[in-house]
């Protein structure tokens, strides 16, 4: 058994903050550790991953790998996560040692299986879609007794950016010319894995709040962003929302409660459905730095990946006040190659994360055009 390792409350300049994850969170939060003075080793499979190329120090090896994760933590003061399927083991390997993970493992567990998620968030009292645990096609049909139709069915774990998800609605009744016919299809784009079915939410838009808390129970949040998908997967980000006064402090609310609840150290990304009345329905929680807080690096004194950084390194939370309008554009596959024409944009700040393979709906970049606050 490796000997256990010991770390720091505060994590002091040329300390070093271990990244479980190698994708452009981990290689924006190697960034931001960078500009505090501290390094970043980050712990990945892939090889090729884009986090490598700013960081200090990098390890290959699988989520699995004792031996190898063991040397990561010895050799590290804090780990933090750049994607929320890191495995649960891994988390709890890491912290048998006695290595300090932020998040903790509660975010992790609650945020990896849709249906315990939307049962969290029900019993600190915030509002979800219904929703019905699904296991068989049996279930299946219960549940859409239950939730009704259109509604959405989306496997427990491992979805992301739409993936691992289908929707059931009249027209796909229509079209496979019978109901047993339309949930099998459905049930089999599921891969027959256990899922939970949510009902559809006549929303007018949705939005998303980015939220910190520090180590000492500090809490900063910052402004909502009006969020757009394409297939579903981010498209833009834009501050300030299309919402009430009454709406953006309901879901500062629910997100301070979230981080209150889960005695949370880090960055959380949490998405809502708005609704006409302004009511708001929390969709997802993200346990990590988020795709629709990118706008923070250009119009906030502290980004999010700044603001992860001090919370998880002990430090004391920043501003996360914005000091002007932002628009961020997710650039998808080949529409990174488009970068010369964004350089010479105006109040264009351009992002992008070094991926050397430009396919469909991959995220190889971003761009957040600024103004004047209105």
């Amino acid at each position: 058994m490796p000997q256990t390792v010991n770390h720091p409350e505060i994590v002091e300049p040329g300390g070093v903050v271990g990244i479980l994850g190698g994708g452009q969170l981990g290689r924006m939060l190697a960034i931001a550790a960078a500009q505090l003075g501290l390094k970043a080793h980050i712990y990945c499979p892939d090889d090729h991953c884009p986090a490598v190329d700013v960081a200090s120090a990098s390890t290959n090896a699988a989520y699995t790998d004792e031996g190898a994760l063991a040397a990561f933590a010895a050799g590290v003061d804090v780990i933090t996560y750049e994607f929320e399927n890191v495995p649960a083991q891994t988390i709890a390997f890491l912290t048998s040692l006695g290595a300090q993970v932020r998040p903790g493992a509660k975010a992790l567990e609650k945020a990896q299986d849709r249906l315990r998620e939307k049962e969290f968030i029900n019993e600190i009292g915030a509002a979800t879609a219904a929703f019905y645990a699904v296991d068989s096609l049996a279930s299946l049909e219960q549940g859409l007794r239950k939730v009704g139709r259109p509604a959405i069915l989306k496997t427990r774990r491992l979805g992301y950016d739409g993936k691992g998800q289908t929707t059931i609605t009249d027209d796909d009744i229509d079209l496979h010319g019978a109901y047993e016919k339309a949930i099998a299809f459905a049930w089999e784009g599921v891969g027959a894995a256990p899922s939970i079915l949510e009902a559809f939410v006549p929303f007018e838009r949705e939005i998303s709040i980015i939220g910190a808390r520090g180590a000492d129970g500090d809490i900063k949040l910052y402004d909502p962003a009006e969020n757009v998908h394409r297939q579903g997967i981010l498209k833009t980000s834009t501050v300030p929302a299309t919402v009430s006064d009454h709406s953006a402090d309901n879901a500062a609310a629910i997100a301070a409660l979230l981080l209150k609840a889960l005695d949370y150290v880090g960055v959380i990304g949490v998405e809502f459905f708005a609704l006409k009345n302004g009511a708001l329905i929390v969709n997802e929680m993200a346990p990590r730095v988020h795709n629709s807080g990118h706008w923070t690096s250009d119009a906030c004194a502290v980004s999010q990946f700044e603001q992860h950084i001090r919370a998880i390194a002990g430090w004391p939370l920043g501003d996360p006040s914005r000091h002007c309008d932002a628009i961020m554009e997710n650039l998808l596959g080949e529409e990174a190659n488009i970068w010369r024409d964004i350089a010479h944009e105006h109040n264009a700040c351009l992002h992008l994360y070094g991926k050397h393979e430009a396919r469909p709906g991959r995220k190889m970049g971003h761009v957040t055009r600024i103004k004047p606050i209105t």
